[in-house]
């Protein structure tokens, strides 16, 4: 009934298997793969005709987690997986990114992925089973695919790589680094480093790729036992008559508009040619797909332009050599009543970055497949249309700007202080105000001085750069700081944040089917070089953290013994209720004991502290306390009295006068208030208590 083929290899400490052929059968490709309890199905699904009109590759990559993989049920209402969270949406990038430029130029077919996680163990990332899953059905389903690619994760623990580390030993790590490449190059890197050299960031890189070409290797023979059925493609021939007349309309316009430095100016003249374009060779009989030609060779005259530009030598589009960073300006406390503010502006890309500081309840819940956690450090990022005057719409944060922000919020990670050290929760915001060239660096840069500006203690600066890469045969530049055009243009998007002592973090899109670890070293090396200008102006506008903001809450700590802590809550949390109320304060207690006051002001912060020491202070034995008389007890035993709130205690009826006592009403009446002095604090809490100790003794006879 199935025609089933499995292929199992060794991957660092991991035993992958590759299956295919009993799930998912109607799809073009569907390969189940095991690493260790992690499972994930991969479906590839393609169209093999070519929708009317379209002139882009239609690429859709979905990785979808299933809570029953980790044996739960979806919480809320409906008990159902809703829209894809956050790691869903990176892990979906990360399929992408590395697959998308293995495909020819001028395939227009629809490519849909699906990577499902089934099964989960908590200690095995299931992205790098979804990576290779992709890659081996994309091999299976005969598509003009120039794979197959690998992918691994490397970590650096006392010295040393280590290939997919455990979850256990990510915790140990100062790096989590995903590399993806075919067996010649690499095409993709994202990482997360604790401040290393650029040389052990480069060392990941280049081991990572040599570990998967054992994955590699594998998918190969998989395919050669499978035989999947190839598709009878060719590329589209090149009309050359037709990029002629392209060309002589619009060369000249083309090159007279790179001359121009201003993006809104050069993006008239660009329109201006391409108007000239359409009114000479389109007309309303001309169909979709010819004119999608014409558009395709006028843009390729454009990246040419460019392109033979830079590798001749000549100024780039805004007159910059490769290697120079565009005018910078920064600004911090531009918002009043925020808690720290940053404008920070890199030619015409321009971030606003906004910081606010908040309370532990604010932390993040995350419920991911491995279990709940909270986050203290959120990064977010918009990209309005306005940021490159366009018009568009207003929506949900899209996968791009995701993506943005999670890198932008990996490269400060490193240098946050620690919980105990400075115990707020911290949100950055950053809004892409303008853009013309790597947003989500100055994003690292504003939102490291938006922190700053609200007075949190950072471990060092941090600032971020994008390179870029043109290469055409053996010739190639590096650019530094690329602007928009050049990245749309160009073959490389390698971005890198770091302090002056090292990287924190790094990511690396390839648009050709890969590079080479020279370039990468030099990449890396020119990145530092634009880094460390960066920093040095960051450090000049803002040297350390700021005083902290007037509008930001009041944190005072204060430790408790754990069994006060039902205490301070009272039942049914009445007591806790009612300190919050009458002081204006926020209080969290955690379960050692130690509570977390969040007061706009000094004294209502001292108001709260003092109330619950109040309710946590102990009796101290041959302390005079002034107290309220509870009650009388019965057969003139004595009396309860109230020392402290929560603590009673008990006057004996030896113990209110010095002479012998017949009935304790004689002396002590409910709701007075008496002076008594503690005698006693037993091993269950209990207090005796005396009024006779207060009084002087009479005279001797």
């Amino acid at each position: 009934m199935f025609d089933k083929h499995v292929k199992t290899f060794q991957y660092g400490n991991q035993t992958v298997t590759l299956e295919t052929g009993e799930i998912a059968r109607q799809a073009a490709a569907a390969v189940k793969v095991s690493m260790g309890e992690t499972v994930v199905l991969v479906a590839v699904t393609t169209n093999k005709e070519v929708k009317e009109g379209q002139d882009f590759f239609p690429l859709t990559v979905d990785y979808l987690e299933r809570t029953y993989a980790a044996g739960k049920i979806p919480g809320g209402f409906f008990k159902r997986e809703g829209k894809q969270s956050e790691k869903e949406i990176l892990t979906s990038r990360l399929i992408d990114r590395p697959i998308r430029p293995l495909f020819p130029e001028g395939f227009y077919h629809d490519i849909q992925i699906v990577a499902m996680v089934v099964s989960v163990d908590p200690e095995i990332d299931s992205d790098i089973p979804a990576m290779l899953g992709a890659s081996a059905a994309l091999v299976l389903s005969g598509v003009p695919f120039a794979g197959p690619i690998g992918a691994a994760r490397v970590g650096y623990v006392d010295g040393g790589y280590v290939l997919n580390p455990t979850k256990a030993q990510l915790a140990e790590s100062r790096l989590d680094l995903v590399v993806a490449g075919t067996a010649k190059a690499v095409l993709m890197v994202e990482s997360e480093a604790d401040i290393l050299p650029e040389d052990v960031m480069l060392g990941a890189v280049v081991y990572g790729h040599d570990q998967m070409q054992a994955a590699i290797n594998a998918i190969n023979e998989f395919a050669d036992e499978v035989n999947p059925e190839v598709w009878d493609w060719k590329a589209p021939e090149t009309n050359e008559e037709l990029v002629a007349k392209v060309r002589e309309i619009a060369g000249a316009k083309i090159a007279e508009a790179f001359k121009i430095r201003q993006k809104q100016a050069r993006t008239a003249k660009l329109d201006e040619a391409w108007a000239a374009v359409k009114e000479a060779l389109i007309t309303e009989e001309t169909e979709t797909l010819a004119a999608n030609e014409i558009k395709g060779i006028f843009k390729h005259l454009e990246a040419d332009v460019v392109r033979s530009q830079i590798l001749d030598g000549q100024p780039r589009i805004d007159g910059r050599d490769t290697r120079t960073v565009r005018p910078l300006n920064i600004q911090t406390g531009v918002l009043p009543r925020t808690h720290g503010s940053a404008l920070f502006t890199r030619g015409e890309t321009q971030a606003l970055a906004v910081a606010t500081l908040g309370t532990s309840r604010d932390e993040q819940i995350i419920d991911a497949l491995s279990g709940e956690y909270t986050d203290r450090f959120m990064l977010h990022y918009n990209f309005p249309p306005y940021s490159t005057g366009e018009c568009g719409r207003m929506g949900a944060p899209k996968r791009r700007e995701i993506g943005h922000g999670r890198l932008a919020k990996r490269a400060l990670l490193a240098v946050l202080p620690s919980p105990e050290d400075f115990s707020y929760t911290m949100r950055v915001v950053s809004e892409i105000t303008e853009s013309n060239g790597s947003s989500s660096m100055a994003s690292v840069c504003g939102g490291c001085l938006s922190l700053l500006s609200a007075g949190v203690p950072l471990k060092a600066h941090v600032a971020g750069i994008a390179m870029g890469l043109i290469l055409d045969n053996n010739k190639f530049a590096v650019l530094t700081d690329i602007l928009g055009d050049e990245d749309h243009l160009g073959d490389m998007d390698f971005k890198v944040a770091g302090t002056t002592e090292g990287v924190t973090a790094l990511q690396m899109d390839i648009k050709i089917q890969g590079i080479t670890k020279d370039i990468m070293q030099i990449a890396l090396a020119q990145a530092k070089e634009a880094r460390l200008h960066i920093l040095a102006q960051m450090q000049e506008a803002v040297s350390g953290p700021q005083e902290l903001s007037a509008h930001a809450p009041r944190l005072f700590t204060m430790k408790i013994n754990q069994d006060k802590i039902r205490d301070v809550i009272g039942k049914g949390g009445e007591t806790i209720r009612a300190i919050t109320a009458e002081t204006g304060t926020e209080i969290n207690i955690a379960e050692d004991g130690t509570i977390t006051i969040a007061a706009t002001t000094q004294e209502a912060g001292d108001a709260a502290k003092a109330r619950i020491e109040q309710i946590t202070a102990e009796v101290e034995v041959g302390k005079v306390y002034e107290g309220t008389v509870l009650k009388l007890l019965d057969n003139n035993v004595g009396a309860i009295v109230s020392v402290m709130p929560g603590k009673d205690g008990l006057v004996h009826i030896s113990q209110i006068a010095h002479e012998r006592v017949k009935n304790v009403s004689d002396y002590l009446q409910v709701g007075q208030t008496v002076k008594v002095k503690a005698l006693e604090v037993d091993d269950r809490g209990r207090v005796r208590l005396s009024i006779k100790a207060l009084l002087e003794a009479p005279a001797a006879e």
